[in-house]
């Protein structure tokens, strides 16, 4: 099997470990000879050094909660803490949780099946500031975020979906690119600029065609999720002619269009990309560009 095609099938597999998928794209930013590939997976490795390096999928939008104690024995635990209680300068410190650890720190948090939310504790110093000043009358003894399990899950997704997305890119343009001697590099490097700012990095631009073995890639925006599953469902009934696996494919679709806003998506979605994994050949290029927009719904 070729490196492409085994990190493809890495990507997809429900219960694939996403470290060793990074790992498997080290070794082909090595041979792709790209610098930015290299520091994206390094950094999604090892952790990233400071928030301002960190991509928009590892800052959180989170609650916080507390403990509080007061007079005659009064206390309150778990109380959620409105950030309106903080100034200004101070809320986006708790509004958001940055994770900037790395990813096996993440994997770690849901293995086992262990659906726990993560927590993340205030500064101390945040806490003796403003612990008074939350609820009358009363003081606060610790304060955490909250980190939903659906959201690290739906970060190891979002890290899957932009691999396979870019690898899938990549194979169009050359599929041996991965075999190739180090050193030996087919695909120019503005090229694989283009595919990684697109699919990893997130900014999304037209791909002037160079050459019959380009192809163009049109910006385009997701609308609603009635539109994101209208599209995607159109694009696999476009395969009825041609594989008699299509119609599985789209009640898969039609049942995680049905049940997003509701706690069984989750499951839905993760039957959707097992049934994938199983067709990735054939369905892997067609649904590519919606996969990013599906893993976001699982945090929702």
């Amino acid at each position: 099997m070729s490196l492409l095609r085994d990190i493809q099938e890495t990507a997809v597999g429900a219960d694939s470990d996403v470290a060793t998928l990074l790992r498997k794209c080290k070794i082909l930013a090595a041979r792709l000879g790209n610098a930015e590939f290299k520091q994206w997976v390094d950094k999604e490795l090892n952790g990233y050094d400071d928030r301002a390096s960190l991509p928009s999928y590892r800052i959180l939008h989170v609650q916080s909660v507390g403990d509080f104690s007061g007079p005659f024995g009064r206390s309150l635990r778990n109380a959620p803490i409105p950030i309106s209680c903080l100034p200004e300068e101070w809320r986006d410190s708790v509004r958001y949780s940055y994770l900037m650890q790395p990813i096996g720190a993440y994997t770690s948090l849901i293995a086992g099946g262990n659906q726990a939310n993560a927590q993340e504790n205030w500064l101390p110093e945040l806490v003796a500031r403003f612990g008074g000043d939350i609820y009358q009358d009363m003081n606060c003894l610790t304060a955490r975020k909250i980190i939903p399990y659906n959201a690290i899950a739906a970060l190891i997704d979002t890290i899957k979906t932009r691999v396979l997305s870019f690898c899938l890119e990549i194979e169009a343009v050359d599929p041996d690119v991965g075999e190739t001697p180090l050193n030996t590099y087919s695909i120019p490097q503005d090229r694989i600029a283009q595919v990684f700012n697109t699919y990893i990095s997130g900014t999304v631009q037209n791909v002037a065609t160079g050459g019959s073995q380009f192809r163009q890639q049109a910006t385009t925006t997701l609308g609603p999720s009635e539109d994101l599953f209208r599209q995607l469902l159109g694009a696999i009934t476009s395969m009825r002619q041609e594989d008699s696996n299509a119609p599985v494919v789209a009640r898969a679709v039609e049942a995680m269009r049905d049940s997003v806003g509701t706690q069984s998506f989750g499951s839905h979605y993760q039957a959707f990309m097992s049934l994938l994994s199983d067709h990735i050949q054939v369905y892997g290029p067609i649904v590519a560009p919606y996969l990013s927009a599906l893993a976001a719904f699982v945090s929702r």
